[in-house]
Order: structure tokens, then sequence, then C-alpha cells
């Protein structure tokens, strides 16, 4: 009788990958991606249909507490509409500009 290894062990499968139900970076991450922040500062209704555009939402949507709300829900960034509503009135381009660092990371990252 020939006797057969007993594996004790199976082989474990994992990706390391940075925390992917948090927000990418900080509200006033500017300097993260300069480009962004610019285009946030100077031309914020073009960053906001460049946003809706990526998540396949209405242009106008761009930058609304709706799509921030959308958004983080997607991908289980904790928090709630009212910190979105307050986030979106009180920093709208820091907001709008947070979300497309986010969208632009996670695309690297293949989880977008």
């Amino acid at each position: 009788m020939n006797s057969q290894p007993v594996v004790f062990v199976q082989p474990q499968f994992a990706v390391a990958t940075a925390q992917s139900n948090a927000w990418q970076t900080d509200l006033m991450d500017c300097c993260s991606d300069c480009g962004v922040c610019l285009c946030g500062i100077f031309c914020f209704y073009c960053l906001g249909c460049q946003v809706a555009s990526d998540m396949n939402e209405c242009c106008l949507c761009g930058s609304s507490v709706a799509m921030r709300t959308l958004y983080r829900t997607r991908y289980g960034i904790p928090g709630s509409i009212c910190s979105d509503f307050c986030t979106t009135l009180w920093c709208s381009p820091c907001s709008l500009c947070q979300i497309k660092r986010d969208i632009r990371r996670r695309k690297e990252m293949g989880i977008f």
C-alpha cells in the first residue's frame, strides 16, 4: 500500500491592495494631483462632467450630493448623506476633486 502525502495547509490566494472601502485620498489632499485640483478650481463644471461621465451619469449631476452619495455607497465608503451634504455645500471643489482622485486611483488598482 502506497501512502499518499497528507496536505495540512491549503495554498491561499491573497492580493495586497490599498483599503478599497475608504477614500483613497483625504478631502484636502489637493497636492496629490495638482491637475485635478486646478481643474476643480478653474473649471469646476468641466470636472463635474468628467466625474459624471466616469460614473455613467448625467453631466448635470457630477457635482451633486447625490453623486457623492452614490459613489460613496457604491464602494462602501463610510459616511452619511448628511456628511455628503455638508461636504458638498461648504467645500464643493474639494469634494469633487476628492471623487475624481478616488476614481483615478481605483482605475489604477483595477477596482473601478
